[in-house]
């Protein structure tokens, strides 16, 4: 079996993180390996990858076989354009300074569109925040006037009931005065 270049996975429950390794074909999934490429953690936006990049250039190169994923992640990197342009390269069909070329260029238009992506994401969570914060506001605002329109209802309700009780006071006063000079 040849060697296959392939995900060992790590991490706790729902919280995957990998380690990209090369290891022989017959050996389990988290078992023996022959050599540590790098990592992989998909949980974040984007995915953040860590990769021995020459190691795993020369593992492809001398025939070690990616998994499904393995390879997404190595065509992401640029590993397996640069094998492509090697082997251009060696059968002379261009010169190593126009690959090199080619690989710089892709590499930079690459590298732009990941910051673009994570410049994006970052102002959508800015807005989502903003936007959580201001129908906070308004929330608070609303509960804050319920707050004072009972308030305001319960001190009209006491001075109703307090100039109810005087009036009923002054009322009841004056019968009272008038029974008082009959007794006496």
């Amino acid at each position: 079996m040849p060697a296959r270049i392939r995900l060992q996975r790590h991490g706790k429950k729902n919280q995957p993180f990998y380690h990209i390794v090369v290891a022989d074909g017959r050996a389990p999934r988290d078992g023996r390996f022959i050599e540590k490429l790098g990592t992989y953690n998909p949980l974040t936006n984007p995915a953040t990858i860590d990769l021995n990049f020459d190691r795993a250039v020369e593992w492809v190169k001398n025939g070690a076989q990616p998994s499904d994923t393995v390879r997404r992640i190595l065509s992401y990197k640029g590993v397996l354009l640069r094998r492509h342009l090697q082997i251009g390269v060696e059968k002379g069909a261009i010169s190593q300074e126009v690959a090199d070329g080619r690989f710089n260029e892709w590499l930079q238009a690459k590298e732009a569109k990941i910051a673009s992506k994570k410049s994006d994401t970052e102002s959508e969570a800015r807005n989502v925040r903003k936007a959580r914060l201001e129908a906070e506001k308004k929330a608070n605002e609303a509960k804050a006037q319920a707050v004072a329109a009972k308030r305001q209802a319960a001190i009209e309700a006491a001075a109703a009931a307090k100039a109810e009780a005087e009036a009923a006071e002054a009322g009841d006063a004056p019968a009272a005065e008038a029974d008082a000079p009959a007794e006496a």
